[in-house]
């Protein structure tokens, strides 16, 4: 549903920090599913691990967090607002995530309130569950 361009409308973050590929799924204040390709090209793969690449686990988790500032921003009453990863928990990285993965973000919220909340994410390789958790959020203007 929203390609690069249209998620960079909404998101401040840009290469090599921005970790959504697309949107394909959204449900406005519901529910968000994002994909994440993952490349040899990325830049963390040269230290993270030579000869083995592994996407680091704090990446999968702000890809999960940008998926679901997505969903946020996607409401007319948030657009300009910042979002902001302010804690996580419950967080579980179950198998590794390595270059040609396609990572399916699924995000939803679990509490709003005015300018902050809690979302629950959870990322999948095909049908593999590869990481899971639950990050709180402020929002502000700019």
């Amino acid at each position: 549903m929203l390609n690069t361009t249209e998620i960079q409308r909404l998101l401040p973050h840009r290469y090599p920090f921005l970790f959504v590929d697309e949107i394909r799924e959204i449900e406005i204040g519901k529910r968000i599913v994002g994909i994440k390709n993952v490349t040899l090209n990325e830049p963390y793969f040269q230290g993270h691990f030579p000869g083995r690449p592994i996407m680091p686990g704090v990446l999968i988790v702000e890809a999960l967090a940008q998926t679901g500032g997505v969903l946020l921003l996607s409401e007319e009453k948030n657009r300009g607002k910042f979002v902001y990863f302010v804690g996580i928990d419950n967080v579980k990285f179950r198998k590794p995530v390595i270059p040609k993965c396609q990572l399916r973000l699924e995000v939803w919220p679990l509490k709003i309130r005015r300018t902050m909340g809690k979302m629950r994410g959870v990322a999948y390789v095909g049908d593999d569950l590869v990481a899971e958790a639950e990050m709180m959020f402020a929002m502000s203007e700019k």
